[in-house]
């Protein structure tokens, strides 16, 4: 297909990539009635999805050879460029003119390079990280910040009306991962300074429960932090937006900003917390900040074993 003609359900897409957002994203691609073509390291990963209708590819170059559009949701960098440039082979085995929708968060100048690679094949990138966890993607209310030539963008409108509630051009390659960056510093360092919060008012003497509840309805606190200090006051810390995610994402951020050489004391302090929490090695949300806070403060009595 040409780089500017419309997307529509008859438009076959292939789907690399089924962790905690890809999978929900490719279900609503496939409820949505897009032919499609999925992909996983892990092959027990894309069973549900064949059992809604997807063909399942042995390899991302296999995917890559039956579709009109590639999306994919890595967890970093090095995993897109070995599924692109790499073993995956994805560039090298797409049609001349197929589109590429790459959704994961990676650092504007990597994301760059994609762009400038999948040109040499005759190929039209654009990256889409996405902001938003896994309830937001079940439910088809994510946000999408884009990246590439503004025309390609706006073809895949009828893709993005299934899988998020707003999406915006953002600019240039590497524009929409510029964005992401940018809103998860906040994330980030938001979520840091809820769980300050959490265990001064602790430290204050007031009731864990009504704590928590009360925050969640005040103007400060984000949308995206209601639903974790909910879970969290339930001790629950079930990856929706895993820690090592948040992460990886602090080191891209900071990493940014020292190449432009400013500082980020913020993001810099909250970082050090999160990267301490990912270090036990639990698949659990970034909000475990919470807990690890309250662990250190000695706030709580008695916290229920980690899974």
């Amino acid at each position: 297909m040409s780089g500017n003609e419309i997307i529509s359900v008859r438009t076959r897409l292939g789907f690399i990539g089924l962790g905690h957002l890809g999978a929900p994203i490719a279900r609503r691609l496939l409820a949505a009635g897009f032919p499609m073509v999925v992909y996983n390291r892990d092959r027990a990963k894309a069973e549900p999805l064949a059992d809604l209708g997807a063909a399942v590819a042995q390899h991302p170059a296999e995917l890559a050879r039956e579709v009109d559009v590639v999306l994919s949701c890595l967890a970093d960098w090095p995993a897109v460029e070995a599924v692109y440039l790499g073993k995956g082979e994805v560039l090298r085995s797409a049609r001349p003119g197929t589109r590429i929708v790459e959704l994961s968060t990676i650092s504007p100048e990597t994301s760059r390079r994609l762009h400038k690679s999948a040109r040499q094949f005759d190929l039209a990138a654009l990256d889409v990280p996405i902001s938003g966890s896994t309830p937001a993607a079940e439910a088809g209310a994510l946000t999408l910040f884009g990246g590439g030539e503004r025309p390609v963008f706006e073809s895949a409108g009828p893709i993005f009306s299934a899988i998020a509630k707003q999406w915006f051009y953002m600019g240039p390659a590497g524009s929409g991962v510029a964005m992401k960056l940018v809103v998860n510093a906040l994330l980030g360092v938001g979520m840091q300074a809820v769980a300050e919060a959490v265990v001064l008012g602790e430290g204050l003497d007031l009731p864990r429960d009504l704590l928590f509840e009360v925050l969640a309805k005040t103007a400060v606190v984000a949308p995206a932090h209601v639903g974790k200090l909910a879970a969290a006051k339930e001790y629950d810390y079930a990856p929706q937006f895993p820690v090592r995610l948040m992460q990886k994402d602090f080191g891209l951020i900071l990493a940014a900003a020292a190449e432009r050489h400013f500082t980020m004391p913020a993001t810099e302090a909250a970082a050090v917390i999160n990267s301490a929490e990912a270090s036990s090695g639990r698949e659990e949300d970034f909000s475990a900040v919470i807990r690890r806070m309250e662990q250190e403060a000695g706030t709580v009595d008695l916290l229920p074993p980690a899974a």
